[in-house]
């Protein structure tokens, strides 16, 4: 007698578990990158003299911060039964464009 049962409340769902550590990561991962962009020479003169700044346009950094967040808050709102394979999908937009956002903070160095 198999006395050993789960229930769907209780399977763990990996990619909720990818989406939710994202969204956790998101402002850190920020405030860790800024702060080494900040720290740099290059972000120095930048921000005292206005030489040598970085071309990344604004509207991008703004746009990955949001395309990351908004895809991880659906994956979590989104029920696991329904386009699983689109679940999958968002957690990669998500991990993608915070990625993109690191490295384009990371850029300003």
């Amino acid at each position: 007698m198999n006395t050993a049962r789960t229930t769907d409340d209780r399977v763990r769902d990996d990619v909720r578990v990818a989406a939710g550590w994202g969204l956790g990561l998101l402002l850190p991962v920020v405030v860790f990158c800024a702060l080494v962009a900040f720290t740099s020479e290059r972000a120095g003169r930048c921000l005292a003299y206005g030489q040598d700044c970085s071309p990344v346009p604004d509207q991008l950094l703004y746009g990955s911060f949001w395309t990351s967040l908004v895809a991880g808050a659906a994956v979590l709102a989104w029920p696991r039964t329904r386009w699983a394979g689109a679940r999958v999908g968002a957690v990669l937009v998500q991990w993608g464009a915070q990625l993109l956002l690191a490295a384009l903070i990371l850029s300003y160095a």
